[in-house]
């Protein structure tokens, strides 16, 4: 046999670089090192910093597909810590696959920054859940469920509201329809478009 009939015609021209995958329990800090980025391979993390004050900012939401690392902000502190139990993967610099992922990671950056800046305090709240169960949601029945434990307390600080007007707000959207309590979680009901899923 031949040299060249023992290679296959469709040989790949790149090949696909498998990193091995690490667990992480609910509220673990992913570690953060300058020479690398975890891509999320499931569940979900939230990058945060913390302001003068001593309190918590979310500086955003992030789940498989989705890289995060300390090089992809300049804030300081900066930390990333795991909603869920997590699998994720360190990758070098220089992998293939960064570009696009750091793209999508600029363009939910810039949702969550529209976001904040709805006018009033209803719509702000409002459009957050949209947009988390366009991102996380699990379709149920009644409509999206944020299969996830968020706190009044983390969608404040989130969105720059003070707890109690994040419960007052989810108290007036459960007696609007707009959303379910299922358990400790959310589902966002079917009903009115998002601007998020049409």
């Amino acid at each position: 046999m031949s040299l060249s009939t023992s290679i296959p015609s469709t040989f790949p021209t790149r090949l696909h670089v498998v990193y091995p995958q690490k667990a992480f329990n609910r509220k673990d800090l992913l570690p953060l090192g300058s020479d690398y980025f975890w891509e999320i391979e499931q569940g979900i993390v939230r990058s945060l910093t913390w302001n003068e004050e001593g309190q918590l900012v979310t500086l955003g939401f992030w789940g498989p597909g989705d890289v995060v690392g300390r090089r992809l902000s300049r804030i300081k502190p900066y930390q990333v810590v795991c909603l869920t139990p997590v699998q994720a993967s360190q990758i070098p610099l220089e992998s293939q696959s960064l570009p696009e992922a750091l793209l999508i990671h600029a363009c939910k950056s810039e949702e969550l920054l529209n976001i904040l800046h709805q006018h009033s305090a209803y719509a702000r709240l409002l459009h957050l859940l949209e947009w988390l169960s366009y991102q996380f949601g699990q379709t149920v029945p009644q409509g999206k469920l944020l299969n996830f434990h968020l706190t009044h307390q983390d969608i404040s600080e989130t969105i720059g509201l003070s707890r109690v007007t994040v419960t007052r707000l989810i108290n007036r959207l459960e007696q609007e329809g707009r959303i379910v309590r299922s358990r400790r979680n959310l589902i966002l009901t079917t009903g009115k478009p998002s601007r998020y899923n049409e």
